[in-house]
Protein backbone atom coordinates (compact mmCIF):
# COMPACT_ATOMS: atom_id res chain seq x y z
CA UNK A 1 0.00 0.00 0.00
CA UNK A 2 1.18 2.92 -0.78
CA UNK A 3 0.66 6.84 -1.18
CA UNK A 4 2.12 9.09 -4.25
CA UNK A 5 1.72 12.69 -3.72
CA UNK A 6 3.31 13.37 -7.24
CA UNK A 7 1.28 15.32 -10.27
CA UNK A 8 -1.20 13.23 -11.40
CA UNK A 9 -1.10 12.18 -15.00
CA UNK A 10 1.79 10.39 -17.21
CA UNK A 11 3.72 14.07 -17.13
CA UNK A 12 7.85 13.68 -16.70
CA UNK A 13 7.71 16.23 -13.95
CA UNK A 14 10.24 15.47 -11.21
CA UNK A 15 9.03 15.14 -8.03
CA UNK A 16 10.29 18.26 -5.26
CA UNK A 17 12.36 16.69 -2.33
CA UNK A 18 11.56 18.22 1.09
CA UNK A 19 13.57 16.82 2.86
CA UNK A 20 15.80 19.02 5.52
CA UNK A 21 19.42 18.75 4.32
CA UNK A 22 21.29 17.45 7.65
CA UNK A 23 25.02 17.25 6.97
CA UNK A 24 25.95 20.55 7.89
CA UNK A 25 24.14 19.93 11.54
CA UNK A 26 26.21 16.90 11.58
CA UNK A 27 29.20 18.35 10.93
CA UNK A 28 28.45 20.92 13.15
CA UNK A 29 27.97 18.47 16.06
CA UNK A 30 31.31 16.48 15.42
CA UNK A 31 33.40 19.71 15.44
CA UNK A 32 31.71 20.77 18.93
CA UNK A 33 32.40 17.23 20.31
CA UNK A 34 35.96 17.44 19.11
CA UNK A 35 35.93 20.68 20.99
CA UNK A 36 34.87 19.09 23.97
CA UNK A 37 37.24 16.14 24.32
CA UNK A 38 40.10 18.25 24.02
CA UNK A 39 39.18 21.05 26.38
CA UNK A 40 37.92 18.65 29.61
CA UNK A 41 41.39 17.18 30.17
CA UNK A 42 42.53 20.64 30.26
CA UNK A 43 40.40 21.86 32.97
CA UNK A 44 41.78 21.20 36.94
CA UNK A 45 38.58 20.17 38.89
CA UNK A 46 40.59 20.80 42.53
CA UNK A 47 40.81 23.69 44.68
CA UNK A 48 43.99 24.71 46.02
CA UNK A 49 44.13 25.23 49.89
CA UNK A 50 46.80 26.39 52.04
CA UNK A 51 46.14 24.04 55.24
CA UNK A 52 47.59 24.42 58.56
CA UNK A 53 50.42 21.66 59.43
CA UNK A 54 50.07 21.68 62.55
CA UNK A 55 46.95 21.94 65.62
CA UNK A 56 45.97 25.34 66.82
CA UNK A 57 47.45 26.16 70.09
CA UNK A 58 45.36 24.80 73.01
CA UNK A 59 44.02 27.93 75.13
CA UNK A 60 45.24 27.25 78.71
CA UNK A 61 43.17 29.55 80.56
CA UNK A 62 39.88 30.70 80.18
CA UNK A 63 38.69 34.28 79.21
CA UNK A 64 37.31 36.89 80.78
CA UNK A 65 33.40 37.23 80.84
CA UNK A 66 31.61 40.21 82.17
CA UNK A 67 28.23 40.04 82.21
CA UNK A 68 25.92 42.56 81.66
CA UNK A 69 22.07 42.19 82.39
CA UNK A 70 19.34 45.20 81.10
CA UNK A 71 16.48 44.70 83.37
CA UNK A 72 13.15 45.22 82.52
CA UNK A 73 12.83 48.67 83.72
CA UNK A 74 16.23 49.79 81.72
CA UNK A 75 18.59 49.80 84.22
CA UNK A 76 22.01 48.18 83.56
CA UNK A 77 24.16 46.51 86.14
CA UNK A 78 27.46 45.82 85.41
CA UNK A 79 28.43 42.30 86.61
CA UNK A 80 25.87 42.31 89.25
CA UNK A 81 26.46 45.99 90.07
CA UNK A 82 24.14 48.86 89.07
CA UNK A 83 25.49 51.19 86.62
CA UNK A 84 24.52 54.76 87.99
CA UNK A 85 23.83 56.56 84.01
CA UNK A 86 25.11 55.77 80.79
CA UNK A 87 28.75 58.08 81.00
CA UNK A 88 29.56 55.32 83.61
CA UNK A 89 28.85 52.64 81.19
CA UNK A 90 30.49 53.64 78.63
CA UNK A 91 33.65 54.67 80.86
CA UNK A 92 33.40 51.05 81.94
CA UNK A 93 33.00 49.82 78.14
CA UNK A 94 36.23 52.17 77.76
CA UNK A 95 38.34 50.23 79.98
CA UNK A 96 37.42 46.48 78.41
CA UNK A 97 38.65 48.02 74.85
CA UNK A 98 41.81 49.65 76.09
CA UNK A 99 42.90 46.28 77.32
CA UNK A 100 45.18 44.05 75.05
CA UNK A 101 43.27 40.91 75.65
CA UNK A 102 39.60 41.85 75.73
CA UNK A 103 37.33 40.15 77.71
CA UNK A 104 33.53 38.56 76.38
CA UNK A 105 31.36 40.95 76.98
CA UNK A 106 27.87 39.01 77.54
CA UNK A 107 24.69 41.21 77.37
CA UNK A 108 21.82 39.21 78.47
CA UNK A 109 18.50 41.48 78.27
CA UNK A 110 15.53 41.18 80.11
CA UNK A 111 11.99 39.33 78.39
CA UNK A 112 10.09 42.46 79.19
CA UNK A 113 12.86 45.30 78.27
CA UNK A 114 12.36 47.85 75.39
CA UNK A 115 14.39 47.24 72.53
CA UNK A 116 15.66 50.77 72.51
CA UNK A 117 17.70 50.03 75.62
CA UNK A 118 19.61 47.11 74.48
CA UNK A 119 20.38 48.59 71.61
CA UNK A 120 21.78 51.56 73.63
CA UNK A 121 23.93 49.34 75.02
CA UNK A 122 24.97 47.60 72.27
CA UNK A 123 25.99 50.93 70.07
CA UNK A 124 28.31 52.39 73.44
CA UNK A 125 30.04 49.09 73.35
CA UNK A 126 30.71 49.28 69.67
CA UNK A 127 31.34 52.88 69.61
CA UNK A 128 34.18 52.76 72.20
CA UNK A 129 35.76 49.53 70.64
CA UNK A 130 34.00 46.30 72.39
CA UNK A 131 35.11 43.77 69.93
CA UNK A 132 33.88 40.35 71.62
CA UNK A 133 30.21 40.82 72.57
CA UNK A 134 27.49 38.57 72.14
CA UNK A 135 23.71 38.23 73.47
CA UNK A 136 23.34 35.24 75.98
CA UNK A 137 19.71 34.00 77.31
CA UNK A 138 17.81 33.59 74.11
CA UNK A 139 16.16 30.78 75.56
CA UNK A 140 13.63 33.18 77.31
CA UNK A 141 12.51 34.16 74.29
CA UNK A 142 11.47 31.09 72.29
Amino acid sequence: MGMNLGPSGGSDERDVLVDINTTPLIDVMLVLLIMLIITIPIQTHATKLNMPIDAPPTQTTQPEVVRIDVEADGSVLLNGEAMPDQAALEKEFAAIAAQAQQPEVHLRADKLVRYASVVKVMAAAQRLGVKKIGLVGAEQFM
